[in-house]
């Protein structure tokens, strides 16, 4: 294994999950670049130690390969839009240039296994999505896994379930008055704090296994109104009442709609036998106690 100052991450797409690795990786020494849509290139001052490259998936930039030059470690977390995979249509020359990746990481959705009417489903199980973003996930995770076998890119699959933590979780919404308890017994959703999905790629770095799909969710898959009770709880305030799910649809978007029409459960254990991986939280009850503690009122 080299020194981390030999090692460098290029991140597309440095959303809320890529930039919390990237920010881990580049105070523990790693050199650390990537792209978001908005702002200059260059250092910015609330991502220390990163180096920003602006692309709104619109063309492939003519210093492509440069942006890449040096890197060692790379990671996906641009989704598919209408047209396939925006960053193998426009750097798919560049990566197939590149020399010296010794691990990809694509970060998918547990929503590629589609509805399974509660039942458990691992690695192994079907594709089988039936909403338009998830088959679009579907077709980019085989889109990478082609790119990968046609250049020796060492790509590793991570399907993720729903992401929460700073910033982002029902605390917030229930402080704000915007939670709601969606009364649809039986529906569960699975989830996982976006420090337990860091930790899962860090430990797939450190032991890459390429060609690898893993499933990166935590322990306890829960219908939403439960955490919803748990949250107010927590904040010693009334839940909101029971709204049933017919009433909630009606003033639902389209895309809301969607998350309600899968129902399963997701298996964690080969990411934590293969990687050794013991969640930080290991249950949304874990997670939301330590957001209390450390996420203001405001």
């Amino acid at each position: 294994m080299t020194a981390s100052g030999d090692r460098r991450l290029f991140c597309f797409g440095l959303g809320y999950t890529a930039t919390r690795l990237a920010a881990r990786l580049a105070a523990a020494g790693w050199r650390v670049a990537g792209t978001r849509r908005d702002g200059a290139a260059g250092p910015r001052e609330d991502l220390p130690g990163v180096t920003l490259f602006p692309y709104d998936g619109g063309g492939p930039p003519a210093d492509a390969v440069k942006w890449l030059e040096g890197t060692t470690h790379l990671l996906i977390s641009v989704p598919p839009g209408t047209g396939g995979d925006p960053v193998i249509r426009d750097f798919g020359p560049a990566l197939g240039a590149a020399g010296g990746i010794a691990w990809a990481g694509y970060l998918s959705t547990t929503g590629v296994y589609g509805n399974t009417d509660g039942r458990m489903v691992d690695e192994t199980a079907p594709v089988q999505p039936n909403v338009k973003r998830s088959q679009s996930r579907v077709e980019a995770e085989r889109a990478w896994q082609g790119l990968a076998e046609s250049h020796g890119l060492p790509l590793h699959i991570f399907r993720l379930a729903g992401i929460y933590g700073p910033g982002r979780n029902v605390l917030r919404q229930a402080r704000a008055g915007k939670a709601r308890r969606i009364d649809k017994p039986g529906h569960q959703f699975s989830r996982t704090h976006v420090d337990d999905i860091v930790q899962v790629l860090e430990a797939s770095i450190a032991q890459p296994n390429t060609g690898a799909i893993y499933n990166v969710c935590d322990d306890e898959p829960a219908e939403p109104a439960a955490v919803t009770t748990f949250a107010c709880e927590l904040l010693g305030i009334e839940p909101p009442d029971p709204l049933s799910f017919e009433e909630a649809a009606k003033a639902m978007s389209p895309m809301g709609l969607t998350f309600w029409q899968d129902n399963r459960r997701v298996d964690n254990s080969k990411v934590k036998k293969e990687l050794g991986v013991e969640w930080l939280y290991p249950t949304y009850r874990e997670g939301l106690r330590a957001l209390l503690e450390t996420e203001s009122g405001d």
